[in-house]
């Protein structure tokens, strides 16, 4: 299987969305958009993981794309729209400082993943191989989206982008067993949940979404 061949350009396509996705979230600053974004790569990796089940033959991946579609690309953008609701216009965008290095930093990330992956899967399947490799980028923008943004609901995106990330690992694995994929979409998802409960709390505690409001009281209670 390689290029040329459909079952592996309609994947890698899926993939490279996913990661072009990756880069517009990283990009973006205003929240609104930066939600939209995350329901659309959430229903890209729904039709990744049914490609997938579709290519591999294997029907449980289509019950991974149904519960990816249903909470990445509905019911948590609903939520997170309706988090942003509560905000002033004023406080619905993240300064625009650090565009240019956040970019430069991901398609750096990109690269290393690249090195990284394809010459540790040798022998792999090409399709495999380039997965796995758009799956580790997406990671790992993911994670320099919750290092680098200020606001709780961008990083909250980034914990998503990431275990986007994983789920796309997971499914472009022949044979890996349903269980272990939906528990890493499961644990991540609580951990989503729960971040989310923080952005809540934090809006009613100070009437802003910005963890640095956070800064003034480190150190309290010890």
């Amino acid at each position: 299987m390689g290029f040329g061949d459909t079952s592996y350009d309609v994947a890698h396509v899926l993939g490279g969305g996913m990661l072009l996705i990756s880069f517009v979230l990283l990009y973006q600053r205003r929240i609104f958009a930066l939600v939209n974004a995350l329901a659309l790569q959430g229903v890209v990796l729904a039709l990744a993981a049914a490609w997938q089940g579709h290519v591999q033959g294997a029907p449980q991946l289509y019950i991974t794309a149904v519960i990816a579609l249903a909470a990445k690309g509905v019911l948590i953008p609903i939520y997170l729209r309706r988090l942003v609701m509560q905000l002033p216009p004023a406080r619905r965008a993240e300064p625009a400082s650090g565009i240019g290095a956040s970019m430069i930093a991901g398609f750096l990330l990109v690269g290393l993943s690249i090195l990284v992956v394809l010459p540790a899967t040798a022998g792999a399947r090409a399709l495999a191989r380039e997965d796995l490799a758009i799956a580790l980028s997406v990671v790992l923008l993911g994670l320099l989206m919750m290092v680098t943004r200020r606001t709780a609901l961008a990083q909250i995106a980034g914990l998503m982008t990431l275990e986007n990330g994983l789920v796309l690992a997971a499914v472009g694995v022949a044979g890996m067993p349903l269980v272990v994929e939906l528990s890493t979409a499961g644990l991540v998802l609580v951990i989503a949940v729960i971040a989310g409960v923080f952005a809540r709390v934090l809006h009613e505690r100070f009437d802003s979404l910005d963890t640095s409001v956070l800064d003034p009281h480190r150190g309290e209670g010890t």
